[in-house]
C-alpha cells in the first residue's frame, strides 16, 4: 500500500475530527458566544450543509483539474479554515467558518478517495478505501473525545487549533508524497448521469439515508450535555463517552460492511429498527448513567452497521451516475446530519429538555423504516427495470463492456467508495 494513501488517511482523520468534534463542545461555545447550546448545535448543521453543498458541486466542478493539485488547494483551505474558527470573535464569524471547511471537506474526500483508488492495483482498491476510511474511524474513537478533553481543559478553541495542526501536517504530506494522477481520458456524461433523479427508488435511497443519520445525530448532537445536565456525569466523562460510541461506529462498520452485501435489506431492517430502540431507551433512561454509558456505544454501532448498505443502495439504483451516486450519497448523509441537530435544537427551545432529541430522533428512525419497506415493496412488485438501470445497460453495450461506465467519485464522509460494484463498495466499508 503507496505511503500516499496513509497520507490521504491521515488527512481523512482531521477532516472527520473536525466535523464530529463539536457533540462535545457545544456548552463551553454557547458559554464563551453568548448563545443557547441549540444555536451552538447549529454549528454542527452548518458543516452538514456545507457538506450537501459542496459533495455535488466540487464532484463535478474538479472532474478536469490536476488531482494533486486540488488536493493542496482544499486541505488548505479547510486548514484556514480551522485557523478562523479558532479566531472567531462572534457567533457569525465562527458558522461562516464551519460553512467554508465543509465545502473543503467535501471536495477532498471526493478528489482524495478517488485518487487512492488511481494509486493502487484493481485487487487493492478495498484496502485503500479501508485506510482512509480508516481515518474517519479513528476520527470517532481518538479524535473527537481528544476535541472533548482540549475543550474541557485548554477551552474549545484548542481543539480547532489542533485540528488546524493536523491539516498543516497533512498538507505538508500530501505536497511531498501524491504524486501527480493523470486525469481520465473519458469524460463523465452529466446530463446523462442527472436521468438518475427520475428513478423513485433513487429518491428512496436519499430519504432513508437522511432519515436514518439524522436520526442518530438528533441525538448523538446534544449528548454532551444530556450526559452532564440530565444523567449527572461529570464533564470529564464526556470525551471517554464519545469515544466509547466511536468504538461501537468502528465494529459496526466492520460488522456491516461485511453482511450487506448479500442481505442489504435485511441489515437496512434489522439496523434502523436497533438504532430506533435505542433512541427509545435513551429517552426512557437518560437519567440512569449506566444506561447513558451503554446506550452511546450501541447507538454508534447500530448507526454505523446501517451505513455500508445505505451507500450500497445508492450504489445500486444509480448505476448509471457513476460521478454524482457517491456526492448523492454524501449529501444525503449529511442532509440527516443537517436536519438531526436542527430537529434536536427545535424541540430543547421548547423546553421538552435534553432527552427529547432522542425521542425526535425516534421519529425520524420511524420513518425511515417506513421508506425502507416502500422501497423493498417496489423493488419485489416491480418487473419494470428503473431508468437508471436502462440507462447503465445501454451505456455498457454501447462500448462492449461493463468498464465502459466510468468508476464513481467517492462519497466524502458517508464513506461510499469508488469500487466498481457495489459489493465493492460494501466490502470497503468493512475492511
Amino acid at each position: 500500500m503507496p505511503l500516499a494513501v496513509y497520507i490521504l488517511g491521515l488527512s481523512v482523520f482531521a477532516l472527520g475530527t473536525s466535523e464530529f468534534m463539536l457533540s462535545g463542545l457545544l456548552p463551553p461555545i454557547a458559554d464563551d458566544m453568548n448563545v443557547t447550546i441549540p444555536q451552538a448545535g447549529l454549528l454542527i448543521s452548518a458543516f452538514a450543509i456545507g457538506m450537501v453543498v459542496g459533495a455535488p458541486l466540487l464532484a463535478v466542478a474538479t472532474l478536469r483539474l490536476p488531482r494533486r493539485t486540488t488536493l493542496i488547494a482544499l486541505i488548505s483551505v479547510f486548514g484556514l479554515g480551522q485557523v478562523a474558527g479558532a479566531l472567531a470573535p462572534t457567533y457569525e464569524v465562527l458558522f461562516a467558518s464551519r460553512v467554508v471547511s465543509a465545502l473543503a471537506c467535501a471536495g477532498f474526500w471526493a478528489v482524495g478517495a478517488a485518487v487512492a483508488i488511481a494509486m493502487v492495483p484493481v485487487n487493492q482498491r478495498a484496502r485503500a478505501m479501508a485506510v482512509m476510511i480508516g481515518g474517519l474511524s479513528i476520527a470517532n474513537v481518538l479524535g473527537v473525545p481528544m476535541g472533548a478533553f482540549l475543550g474541557e481543559h485548554l477551552g474549545w478553541r484548542s481543539a480547532f487549533w489542533a485540528v488546524g495542526v493536523a491539516s498543516a501536517v497533512a498538507l505538508v504530506g500530501v505536497v511531498t508524497r501524491i504524486p501527480y494522477i493523470p486525469l481520465p481520458e473519458k469524460k463523465p456524461q452529466l446530463r446523462q448521469e442527472l436521468a438518475i433523479y427520475r428513478d423513485r427508488q433513487v429518491w428512496l435511497a436519499i430519504v432513508i439515508t437522511a432519515l436514518a443519520a439524522g436520526g442518530v445525530f438528533c441525538a448523538f448532537s446534544y449528548l454532551a450535555p444530556l450526559l452532564t445536565d440530565v444523567a449527572g456525569l461529570d464533564s470529564g466523562w464526556v470525551p471517554w463517552i464519545l469515544g466509547l460510541f466511536g468504538v461501537g461506529a468502528l465494529i459496526g462498520t466492520t460488522i456491516g460492511g461485511r453482511v450487506a452485501d448479500a442481505h442489504l435489506f435485511g441489515v437496512l431492517l434489522s439496523g434502523i429498527t436497533a438504532s430506533t430502540v435505542f433512541l427509545a431507551a435513551l429517552a426512557l433512561f437518560a437519567s440512569s448513567q449506566v444506561a447513558v454509558v451503554a446506550l452511546a456505544f450501541l447507538l454508534g454501532l447500530s448507526a454505523f452497521f446501517t451505513a455500508p448498505a445505505l451507500n450500497a443502495r445508492m450504489f445500486n439504483v444509480a448505476g448509471a451516475a457513476p460521478t454524482l451516486a457517491g456526492a448523492t450519497t454524501t449529501a444525503a448523509f449529511n442532509l440527516g446530519n443537517t436536519s438531526g441537530p436542527w430537529l434536536g435544537g427545535t424541540v430543547i427551545d421548547a423546553d421538552f429538555g435534553f432527552a427529547s432529541t432522542a425521542w425526535a430522533g425516534a421519529a425520524m428512525t420511524v420513518l425511515a423504516l417506513a421508506a425502507v419497506a416502500v422501497s423493498l415493496r417496489l423493488q419485489r412488485g416491480g418487473g419494470r427495470v428503473s431508468r437508471s438501470r436502462l440507462i447503465a445497460r445501454s451505456a455498457a453495450a454501447g462500448t462492449g463492456s461493463a468498464s465502459g461506465v466510468d468508476r464513481a467519485v467517492p462519497a466524502p464522509g458517508a464513506g461510499a467508495t469508488g469500487p466498481e460494484t457495489p459489493a465493492d463498495c460494501v466490502r470497503s466499508q468493512g475492511a
